[in-house]
């Protein structure tokens, strides 16, 4: 059976939603960018990627891969658009190595795509008077009491109180979120993953934008401790907007190869993908699922916690990662290290091939290690990849 290694990662940097540099720039643009960016980088023949597989969440439809295949001259290339919310970006990459590795693919662009900022928005007719109401997206679950679309209580609220998180581990954790992401781009650790780009912004100026502007360096502790609950009528409510992550805007893909096709082209593989897997459990609970699916991507994997070197658990809230450190015993220390959610940002779509981009630089700054990215995606999902140095 072939391998799945990954040849290129890249990503945009990451703008805060509907105030910051990408505001007016379509989530088009922000795939096609990483797309060729990837193949470019990759060092592979246009008319040799086999597909591009992209994920997009809140969109309401449309195959933004193939409009960036054909924008960025793979005209060969189909495309298709993967949408497993938050965690789209990992399935999309988990497809193209199950392609690879099934040997009915050799070289495929996977990753993900979010434009909080220009997605459209939709409306639908509400019986019986077929009036037209704001509509966000079609439901993923049958809404209940106790799982809606307000995810600050499926997913953070409810996790915190299922573990016994108390606000201020929260906030300590998203300080400390912002303070590592802060320290990395002061460092230049995203240099290499991060592909600039030319914007122009909505008062016509035309910038470089080259890095993430969501991370906020003067936040500390009292002024986390000092933001109103985002539900003051529930008993000891204690998530926040500093403890949630942003509504962002960024695109990431990665070149994923067989291994038999890196060697047969004379490209250097950054890392392989080991394993990779997906889960689901109740809505009221999203967040406990990226807590699950840990256990089952690592059994597929054959490995155990102890052999990963470094995580990225999504900080769709920071009860999460918490959540999965204090479960699974955790170190702390080899979670987020660069930050994640409540930092850099979640731009749903892109997020998770975000966080694949991301891990698969900090094994190639390493030189050795396995990582893992883990996160829960709306209506009570979640996935996780298992990557490995070469």
């Amino acid at each position: 059976m072939p391998d799945a290694v990954i040849v290129s990662a890249v990503r945009t940097p990451i703008g805060t939603a509907r105030k910051g540099t990408l505001a007016a720039t379509s989530g088009e643009r922000l795939a096609t960018h990483v797309v060729r960016e990837a193949v470019r980088r990759a060092g592979v023949a246009p008319e040799l990627v086999d597909d591009v597989i992209l994920a997009e969440a809140l969109y309401g439809g449309g195959d933004l891969a193939r409009y960036a295949a054909v924008a960025a001259g793979l005209r060969s290339a189909p495309g298709m658009a993967v949408n497993r919310h938050c965690a789209g970006g990992l399935s999309a990459v988990a497809a193209a190595a199950a392609g690879i590795r099934s040997g009915m693919d050799r070289a495929v662009v996977a990753g993900g795509v979010q434009s909080s900022s220009t997605a459209p928005k939709l409306t639908w007719p509400v019986l019986p008077d077929s009036d037209l109401d704001p509509y966000r997206m079609p439901p993923t679950f049958p809404y209940t009491e106790h799982a809606t679309d307000d995810v600050s209580l499926s997913v953070g609220w409810s996790t915190a109180v299922e573990v016994g998180i108390t606000r201020r581990e929260m906030d300590e954790w998203a300080l400390r979120s912002h303070r590592r992401a802060v320290r990395a781009i002061d460092a230049g650790v995203f240099a290499d993953e991060i592909a600039p780009l030319k914007v122009t912004r909505a008062d016509g100026s035309v910038v470089e934008f080259a890095s993430d502007e969501h991370p906020r360096r003067d936040t500390d502790l009292a002024g986390l401790a000092g933001l109103k609950p985002l539900h003051p009528e529930i008993a000891d409510f204690s998530i926040t907007a500093g403890n949630a992550s942003g509504v962002n805007d960024a695109a990431a893909a990665l070149t994923v190869v067989s291994d038999a096709f890196a060697a047969e082209h004379g490209l250097e593989p950054l890392a392989v993908i080991r394993a990779w897997a997906s889960a689901g459990t109740d809505p009221g609970r999203t967040g406990m699922a990226a807590v699950e699916v840990i256990p089952r991507v690592l059994a597929r994997a054959g490995i155990t916690a102890r052999d990963v070197a470094v995580w990225e658990i999504n900080e769709a809230f920071a009860s999460v990662p918490v959540a999965a450190c204090r479960v699974l015993g955790l170190d702390e220390e080899k979670v987020n290290p660069y930050g994640s959610g409540c930092s850099l940002g979640h731009p749903v779509g892109a997020s998770g091939a975000r966080m694949l981009t991301t891990l698969t630089h900090h094994l190639r700054r390493a030189g050795s290690g396995i990582a893992v990215a883990a996160m829960c995606a709306g209506g009570g999902q979640a996935g996780a990849v298992v990557i490995e140095a070469v």
